[in-house]
């Protein structure tokens, strides 16, 4: 499992982070980029941005990504007159999520806030204090928040590994994800964490339209929404708790042992080029996954799965550390059919 920083510095950072908010409702007609090809200008009030900002304006503009990127490299004054004239005919607000001033998210009036201290806040307290739960990692980046824990009290045999059982929480403040709470299992031998990412709970972050101030930007709070919103945070706890269900764990250990059965027939190289294709991983990631899994020595499907969790630790990006700890659960579990083809 990739390892993050410690719960207490990732809660202080939500907490800093919690602080240095401020989220606005603007008419598209009231937002444009300077000709930097950078700078936000909303209203009469300048921020700066982030590229995931600009992708995100990028889709709902339907601006091919790699235009708008040559755009903002090459000729930004062109980018601005772009972005500015699709703007101008957009009859349609718009949310803009700031932090420390700057625009991290360019999202629908529609979205749902449900911020990164909220979920945490909701949750930790199921562990806190209780003997052998323990958060093997944590962390907090530009996309998501993470928090990983695991029950160390219990340990139980998968096709002779020592695993136990844990649940990951995780959500995204900027528009890349939805709450979620998704079984884990992680392997001792090899400190391998699976991310069992078709079982869980998730809540996206979509609601009625927001309502702007009479300025035009500063969002209004709307008290059925929060009370929607805390009725959830309420059932995450349930859900997160369940997570642990013993029925549950049983049922993951019998695909991974399945999975141990379905042994590589075909090319492995071809078998992991067809794997990375499949689940989207680059070239550099099927390669790591090729070294580990000839290097582990069990060619079956388990072992392919066993494969991507142990690279995903060498990643430096912990958001796709942690996609990768999920791809391993889609790949024990991939359809008989699609097996076969990968095996011919």
């Amino acid at each position: 499992m990739k390892s993050g920083r410690p719960l207490q510095e990732v809660l202080l950072e939500l907490q800093r982070q919690q602080n240095s908010k401020r989220d606005y409702i603007s008419p598209a007609s009231s937002l444009s980029i300077l000709q930097d090809g950078r700078t936000l200008l909303m209203g009469d009030q300048e921020m700066g941005t982030t590229d995931l900002f600009h992708r995100q304006v990028a889709s709902s503009l339907s601006i091919p990504q790699k235009y708008y990127d040559l755009m903002q490299r090459e000729k930004p004054e062109l980018l601005a007159d772009n972005v500015n004239a699709w703007f101008c005919d957009r009859d349609q607000n718009y949310m803009i999520r700031t932090l420390s001033g700057t625009a991290r998210a360019f999202l629908s009036d529609r979205y749902r806030r449900i911020d990164n201290l909220e979920v945490a806040t909701a949750v930790l307290p199921l562990f806190a204090g209780v003997p052998g739960m323990q958060v093997m990692s944590a962390e907090v980046t530009s996309q998501k928040m993470f928090i990983k824990v695991v029950d160390t009290r219990r340990e139980a045999v998968c096709v002779g590994d020592a695993v136990q059982f844990g649940v990951v929480v995780s959500n995204s403040e900027v528009g890349l994800g939805a709450v979620s709470v998704q079984p884990l299992v992680y392997t001792l031998r090899c400190l391998n964490g699976m991310v069992v990412n078709s079982l869980g709970e998730k809540k996206t972050h979509v609601g009625r339209a927001a309502k702007g101030l009479e300025d035009g930007w500063e969002v209004l709070s709307d008290e059925a929404a929060e009370a929607e919103d805390r009725a959830f945070l309420l059932r995450l706890r349930d859900v997160t708790n369940a997570a642990f269900d013993e029925a549950r764990q049983k049922m993951i250990i019998g695909k991974l042992e399945e999975a141990a059965g379905a042994k590589i027939t075909g090319r492995v190289m071809n078998v992991v080029e067809l794997t990375g294709k499949e689940y989207g991983l680059n070239q550099g990631e099927q390669d790591g996954v090729l070294k580990y899994l000839i290097e582990g020595g069990d060619l079956s499907l388990y072992g392919l799965s066993n494969a991507v969790t142990r690279y995903s630790q060498d990643v430096d990006s912990y958001d796709r550390a942690s996609a990768l700890e999920g791809v391993g659960w889609q790949v024990v579990t991939m359809a008989p059919a699609l097996w076969r083809e990968m095996n011919r």
